[in-house]
């Protein structure tokens, strides 16, 4: 569930409220008991924690990471890395031999 942030309008009094998304808002202060108590607009508050995904995750050969998220280097494919992927695929299978048996 969010935290939201209220402030009455009247009396200053400020608190942090625990709701569901689907409560409807406070109106009336806890504090001065008027009907100005409002919901104030403030940053996002989370934090992204684990591994995650990295700008540096899918780069190939040894470029250097720029460390920038959404950068030129970032959205363009390392050039050392289509070759390398060539190079590790299977070779085709060889074409049936004729048999023996077939001379013309």
């Amino acid at each position: 569930m969010p935290i939201y942030a209220y402030r009455c309008e009247e009396c200053g009094f400020a608190k942090d409220v625990l709701q569901k998304i689907s409560d409807p808002q406070l109106t009336e202060c806890p504090s001065c008991g008027k009907s100005t108590f409002r919901k104030q607009v403030t940053a996002a508050g989370f934090q992204l924690k684990g591994t995650g995904w990295y700008v540096t995750d899918f780069r190939g050969g040894s470029a250097p990471a720029t460390g920038v998220a959404g950068g030129a280097k970032a959205d363009a494919p390392a050039a050392s890395s289509a070759p390398a992927a060539e190079a590790s695929a299977p070779a085709p299978a060889p074409a049936p031999a004729a048999a023996s048996g077939d001379k013309k």
